[in-house]
């Protein structure tokens, strides 16, 4: 039952994804409810799933050696849960997580790695229908990092069916040199503001 309870709150923030990443207080406000929701674990198996949002907050809220702390956590973890419906969940932010924090640090070659990374865990429920994170995409672009970028929309492509042509029209805009309009693909719905 408690499984069940986690995998329909994982799914209801990520459909509640399709907003822009908390700010500010709302951010540090977020970021405390997810630690909150961390502490709370008392299994390896709720402290999988309650790392999701702890260390993406982290680093919304400017947190980064907490976000760094919470990946490095989480990652120890993958090997345990290889087979659970979170993995590619996991590999995405852990590494999305990562590349952010790579591109504050102004390495942009590791972001870049850590972006194709995050599409390599494979689907997820969520993954598979809703799509992945483009926030490190955006912001690798944002950097003249496009090939990095082009990459990781072809490996999305092996899991993201539903994108409903996005990839493909994204992957123009950028060859076109442009920096495409996500449509609000930023977060994985962990900002509840």
């Amino acid at each position: 039952m408690k499984t069940r309870i986690m995998m329909v709150l994982a799914l209801a923030a990520v459909i509640a994804g399709c907003s822009r990443q908390p700010e500010g207080d709302s951010a540090d406000k977020v970021f405390n409810e997810a630690v909150a929701e961390l502490q709370k674990a008392k299994t390896p198996e709720e402290r999988f799933y309650a790392l999701n949002a702890a260390e993406a907050t982290a680093l919304d809220a400017g947190n980064i050696d907490a976000a760094r702390a919470y990946a490095a956590e989480h990652a120890a973890l993958l090997p345990k849960f290889a087979k659970n419906w979170n993995y590619g969940n996991a590999v995405q932010d852990i590494n999305q997580t990562l590349g952010r924090i790579a591109i504050r640090e102004k390495n942009f070659e590791e972001a870049g790695a850590f972006l194709i990374k995050s599409a390599q865990g494979g689907g997820s429920p969520q993954l598979d229908s809703f799509g992945p994170n483009f926030q490190l995409a955006k912001e690798l672009l944002q950097a003249g990092q496009p090939a990095p970028v082009l990459q990781y929309f072809e490996l999305c492509g092996k899991f993201w069916k539903m994108d409903r042509g996005s990839l493909a029209h994204w992957t123009q805009v950028v060859k076109d040199g442009r920096i495409p309009d996500f449509n609000d693909h930023y977060t994985r719905g962990y900002d509840k503001k």
